[in-house]
């Protein structure tokens, strides 16, 4: 995957909810998402894949690697800009979510990662997706697990999200919209982080959010050992399987059209 440095995201407004590669403050987050891209990537070998929601499209590209084509479709203008200037591998489409523009039974695999918790009508994007996917083809979906984001309240505390999701109400989500769920799994910390989360008082996760949530936008003050501990997180320092879901911080779910 290309890498970028924090001058070439400049064009893209990180809010938070999109991240990008190339940045060290961004970089936990970023390892984050690409051990769930190189978790799926196998599932998209020679396939006509569409990501749904490719946000700044390091995602697309990586799958890019395995399948035979790959559709980045966004609803932001500057990200879809983006993209096409930044991987030309890529076709790239502005689009709504809740009607996919692309024929019905033509995609071999739908990708939909980070992207689920912020849809007002998840049913009626499962429904999309099923509509486009041909017979035998294949969702693949990762979101925050609702038990760790927001344990103790059905109104997520992100105001970018609008329904978060426990392991077992996105097995019932996905079944109730017709798609036989082949697999269900946790994104965990493997032992390289946990023992960063014992260094940072507990959690590294909760050691960032302190340092973005308690500065200005843009003027966060970062510890210099933690934001190298950051910036050395890897993909591999991230665990994903099927143990203990109701604790794991992301779900990673690959569910087939009938």
């Amino acid at each position: 995957m290309s890498s970028m440095t924090a001058g070439e995201t400049s064009g893209l407004h990180l809010t938070g909810e999109r991240t990008a590669p190339g940045v060290p403050e961004e970089n936990y987050w970023f390892r984050r998402h690409e051990a769930a891209y190189h978790a799926l990537a196998p599932y998209c070998r020679d396939a006509v894949v569409l990501e749904a929601g490719c946000g700044e499209g390091y995602g697309a590209a990586l799958l890019a690697r395995h399948a035979r084509t790959v559709l980045a479709l966004d609803y932001d203008e500057p990200a879809t800009a983006h993209v096409a200037a930044r991987y030309p591998e890529l076709d790239v489409v502005r689009g709504n979510l809740a009607f996919l523009p692309v024929a019905t039974g033509s995609v071999d695999v739908v990708a939909n990662l980070q992207v689920i918790e912020h849809l007002w009508d998840q049913a009626g994007f499962l429904a999309e997706c099923r509509r486009v996917l041909r017979p035998g083809g294949r969702l693949l979906i990762t979101t925050p697990n609702r038990l760790t984001f927001t344990p103790d309240s059905d109104t997520p505390l992100n105001p970018y999200h609008t329904r978060e999701l426990s392991p077992s109400e996105l097995d019932d989500l996905l079944r109730g919209a017709g798609f036989e769920v082949r697999l269900l799994h946790g994104v965990h910390h493997g032992p390289a982080l946990a023992a960063l989360d014992r260094r940072h008082g507990g959690s590294i996760i909760e050691a960032q959010l302190a340092v973005v949530m308690g500065s200005l936008p843009g003027q966060a003050t970062w510890p210099d050992e933690l934001l190298a501990d950051v910036a050395a997180v890897t993909a591999d320092d991230f665990a994903i399987g099927e143990r203990d879901l109701d604790a794991s911080l992301d779900l990673l779910a690959v569910a087939v059209r009938p």
